[in-house]
């Protein structure tokens, strides 16, 4: 189980038209994969997000030099110490050596994990609302009803880049269009202050489907998250950047949110991830994980909600949807997993139980800093 190789695939596209949230325009999608293979000739698949020629750099200097010859098994130890140089990295590491270990003793990812609890899985259809047209309301509406011929029956808008008015309007054709056929959640991106945010209050009352409000404020607003739970009449959700079990266990104690959403490429590896999905049931509060920029960290992401208790006993409630990414992004389809009507079966062979598409790496391989500004 001796390392002997690591590859790196850093992937980009432009899009053909671009797309965002109150964080500004996206004109880009990346991914970069990492395949790690031992002297036995088992490799494992990891995924990590930041900038192209920053993970290039870190890779080629110091987590390549430093994988080389270490031992698969020992993967808590490798990643703790790839962590240093950079921990989304580490995240990538932490995927491909559980990868390994897994095929190695021809488990599943959720067998090695202690069993799948859930036969199937449900996802939401993640957009990025806002274009750069003054009709852009009428663009999100046309997704939204392409995304209800696919079958999903959850859906997560995004407000905070507009003034509150226009998304409010866009919230209520949302809402009049497609209320009665599919649930609704709204993200802000941390774009409020407690006194905007409290002005959703009356908008959400219309809209009975609603799922959540993610993200309304920045994270270190504890107090002011805490008041707004007790005044809205949907769930607080967020945490997509929290690094570790111990910063959602403060905003736990405190009251302050009614939903967790790790995500698996902000934090340090696999088993972190993890501990923060299991701490949602040590609270007995709801996690959706945060899994909008990769189909690798999606299905790992997935593989660890399977194996979760189930958060109620209500009917058609026992687990928590996962976010799917359903924009301009080729890189969705990289790891393929079978999605019907909003639903998702997983692999079930070793590891994560497939192969990415090696048309899609040979096509958008990324070869210079050209376009990745």
């Amino acid at each position: 189980m001796q390392i002997e190789r690591i590859d790196t695939f850093p992937l980009l596209h432009k899009l053909t038209k671009a797309y965002g949230d109150a964080n500004g325009y996206k004109r880009y999608r990346t991914c970069f994969l990492i395949r790690i293979t031992t002297k036995s000739g088992v490799q494992g698949w990891g995924e990590c997000i930041d900038w192209l020629p920053a993970l290039e750099q870190v890779f080629q200097y110091r987590i390549t030099p430093y994988l080389l010859g270490k031992k698969a098994t020992d993967r808590l130890t490798v990643v703790k110490e790839a962590s240093r140089w950079n921990k989304r990295a580490a995240a990538g590491v932490s995927m491909a050596l559980t990868d390994i270990v897994a095929k190695a003793a021809g488990l599943s990812l959720c067998n090695l994990w202690g069993g799948q609890q859930h036969e199937r899985l449900p996802v939401y259809a993640s957009f990025q609302s806002y274009i750069e047209d003054e009709h852009w309301m009428d663009g999100s509406l046309d997704l939204i009803g392409k995304a209800l011929d696919r079958g999903f029956a959850m859906i997560k808008v995004k407000i905070g880049g507009r003034t509150f008015e226009e998304d409010r309007r866009h919230l209520a054709a949302v809402n009049k269009t497609f209320g009665d056929k599919m649930k609704i959640a709204v993200d802000a991106n941390q774009s409020y202050d407690l006194a905007t945010a409290l002005r959703w209050e009356q908008e959400f009352a219309k809209v009975p489907q609603m799922m959540w409000f993610e993200e309304p404020l920045p994270p270190n607003f504890v107090k002011e998250y805490k008041l707004l739970r007790t005044k809205m009449c949907v769930p607080i959700a967020g945490g997509e950047n929290q690094q570790g079990a111990e910063l959602f266990a403060a905003l736990l104690q405190d009251q302050a949110i009614d939903i967790i959403q790790p995500d698996i490429m902000h934090e340090s590896g696999v088993d972190t991830f993890r501990h923060s999905l299991m701490l949602s049931r040590t609270f007995g509060v709801r996690v959706s994980p945060h899994t909008f920029d990769g189909a690798l960290s999606r299905l790992f992401t997935l593989c660890a909600m399977a194996c979760l208790p189930p958060w109620s006993k209500m009917k058609g409630e026992a687990i928590e949807p996962v976010e799917w990414d359903v924009m301009e992004n080729p890189f969705t389809e990289l790891f393929p997993i079978t999605l019907h009507n909003g639903m998702v079966t997983l692999p079930d062979g070793p590891g994560i139980g497939v192969e990415p598409d090696g048309e899609i790496l040979k096509r958008y391989r990324w070869d210079g800093l050209q376009g990745c500004d």
